[in-house]
């Protein structure tokens, strides 16, 4: 075997958790795939020989290269107003994709992508790597260009700004009632069914692309009467699961228009988070639910 088979075999064996990483730093599928690729080249031109923890050097690459890409992030986010609703992850209620299913080890909700969004480059990058995926500071640190004491900093004031996100309940069944009780009163048009599974604060996010703005509303009579009013478009979901919770995407003239991703804490929707951005939308791979 040569060289370049032989980094070849040793990068796909850590493909998976490379994407994984890219994924939280980024928010965006196809940009963690980009970072992924990147991160392959940097392997394929670099000396390696020395390298004795293969992974843990792909996975501060990888770190570099998204930290690179966030920095440079300009036209999107322009506007700090705008609402931006990250790539969902959406498979059949059943689950079993296993691609999928790596990608979302260690759980990841997109109410969670929601606030990584707010963080800055540095301190996304530090929580991210540090909190989930367990790399140490000493690691983080030269890709940040700090110290340790500081990249510790950095994890710090992110993991503040997370804890504030709820956590979801932990029995996805249950989950899936509480949200099939949404859906059900918003398609009969029961507005105090619905005011009844909405925690009182619940935060909804609507991210309609650069062409139409974004909207976010607040509190259970706001939201269910923001249901009310798309009532039509409740009518033609389809259950899902988003990023591993329930969720439920519309399929309007055959195509899909919007994919629904719902934060249940406690029994109540307490989040709902919607990408009705068409050429997003379009991108996904929603092919399972002709099966």
């Amino acid at each position: 075997m040569d060289r370049h088979d032989f980094l070849a075999e040793q990068f796909e064996a850590h493909r998976s958790h490379l994407r994984a990483v890219a994924y939280r730093m980024l928010g965006s599928l196809s940009e963690a795939d980009d970072a992924v690729q990147e991160t392959w080249l940097r392997l394929d031109r670099a000396d390696s020989s020395g390298v004795e923890n293969m992974g843990g050097w792909l996975t501060t690459v990888v770190g570099r290269v998204c930290l690179n890409m966030l920095r440079s992030r300009t036209s999107r986010r322009e506007d700090p107003l705008d609402v931006h609703v990250p790539d969902p992850i959406v498979s059949s209620v059943d689950g079993g994709d296993p691609e999928q299913e790596a990608l979302l080890a260690d759980s990841v909700g997109l109410a969670l992508l929601v606030v990584l969004e707010t963080l800055a480059p540095a301190e996304r990058l530090s929580f991210v790597l540090h909190d989930m995926f367990a790399v140490p500071f000493e690691e983080i640190a030269p890709i940040v260009g700090r110290t340790p004491a500081a990249a510790r900093q950095l994890a710090s004031r992110a993991r503040r700004r997370v804890q504030g996100t709820p956590a979801p309940d932990a029995d996805l069944a249950r989950q899936r009632e509480v949200v099939d009780a949404f859906l059900t009163a918003a398609r009969g048009g029961d507005f105090e069914a619905l005011v009844a599974v909405l925690d009182p604060d619940i935060v909804l996010r609507t991210d309609s692309g650069a062409l139409r703005p974004g909207a976010v509303l607040r509190g259970a009579r706001a939201v269910a009467g923001g249901a009310i009013t798309f009532a039509q478009i409740v009518q033609l979901t389809h259950p899902v699961l988003v990023n591993g919770a329930p969720g439920a995407v519309a399929i309007v003239d055959g195509g899909p228009v919007s994919v629904a991703a719902f934060t249940v804490a406690h029994g109540k929707v307490v989040a709902m988070d919607i990408l009705a951005d068409p050429e997003r939308v379009a991108r996904l791979d929603l092919t399972f639910l002709g099966d």
